[in-house]
């Protein structure tokens, strides 16, 4: 990532998570009945014991921290697995936090995909997952095994309406921003676009300029773009440019896990971009009729995890 990408959705991100709780760590009060008016009731939560926190490689850092603090502040103790794909950051994790947290309430484990397999066959009190619903599956029936209760943040295709009432320059910065932030290693950005072919001709300009003014004439030199992380992801996101057409972008270079920003047009429901969560700076636009048929096309698909839609038009 790049310094200013890893400060804001890391470093930031994770300060906050511990001023709100901090600033809400209060029993809440409740009301009582009239029989019981003379008493005073409140709501103690107890620890649920032994946390495990299992933690992906694209914010290494915040999605360690966030259930961390909460574990935390819950008052259990946890066993923290970090991504062995973000091996810098595994490192320092495993180095820094227990120099700061009682050694004997938690523990850090570095550990592959086999080893993370045997480390789930163990009774744990709760978990947190964040990563791939392959994965998620196998975390959430290793769960069920000890009727465990979790906690699975998992990825999807999250779908971009753009109708014809929108501010074509506000779309494409906003578009381009969330889309190539962390060079599109983030479970929220959005994974496609959905719009009217006149829609299309208008966007691709603009998400041109947005590039531009946000990387530069040459994003392989900006200090602002960031690398795919590994070279199995870099060639899995690579395939997947031959979707549709290359409208802006397109370039890579494997030796620097470099994907330029990429917008593909005129992609087909079926083509492999649209199988997969992309997880990569790449944006393919897909052509509907109208909102009829783009709500059509989203709900014929499984739940994302968000959606976003721009149109002046209150009823869209």
């Amino acid at each position: 990532q790049p310094p200013f990408e890893a400060e804001f959705s890391e470093i930031l991100l994770s300060k906050n998570e511990l001023h709100e709780t901090l600033n809400n760590l209060a029993p809440d009060t409740v009301g009582v009945l009239q029989v019981t008016r003379l008493d005073s009731a409140f709501i103690r939560k107890d620890p649920y014991g032994v946390v495990l926190i299992i933690v992906p490689w694209n914010y290494p850092i915040n999605l360690l921290l966030a259930p961390l603090i909460g574990s935390i502040a819950a008052g259990n103790c946890a066993v923290i697995k970090p991504s062995e794909i973000a091996k810098n950051t595994e490192r320092l994790l495993a180095e820094a936090l227990p120099s700061y947290l009682d050694k004997d309430c938690f523990a850090v484990v570095t550990a592959g995909a086999q080893e993370t397999t045997r480390l789930l066959e163990n009774k744990f009190d709760y978990i947190f997952y964040t990563g791939s619903p392959s994965m998620g599956r196998m975390v959430m029936a290793a769960a069920a095994e000890h009727l465990t209760p979790l906690t699975l943040q998992l990825g999807g295709k999250n779908p971009c309406y753009v109708s014809d009432t929108s501010d074509v320059q506000n779309v494409a910065r906003r578009v381009a921003w969330g889309r190539f932030f962390n060079a599109g290693q983030n479970p929220i950005a959005p994974d496609y676009v959905l719009c009217s072919v006149e829609m299309q001709e208008k966007l691709l300009p603009a998400l041109r300029e947005a590039i531009t003014e946000f990387f530069g004439c040459n994003p392989q030199q900006s200090p602002d773009f960031g690398r795919i992380v590994g070279d199995e992801q870099f060639r899995r996101v690579q395939a997947l440019l031959c979707s549709g057409r290359v409208a802006i972008g397109g370039q890579t270079d494997e030796k620097e896990r470099y994907i330029a920003p990429t917008v593909l047009a005129d992609v087909q429901p079926s083509d492999p971009i649209m199988q997969e969560e992309i997880f990569g700076p790449i944006l393919p636009i897909v052509v509907v009729a109208n909102m009829d048929e783009a709500i059509d096309f989203i709900n014929a698909r499984p739940q994302p995890l968000a959606i976003y839609a721009f149109s002046y038009d209150s009823k869209v």
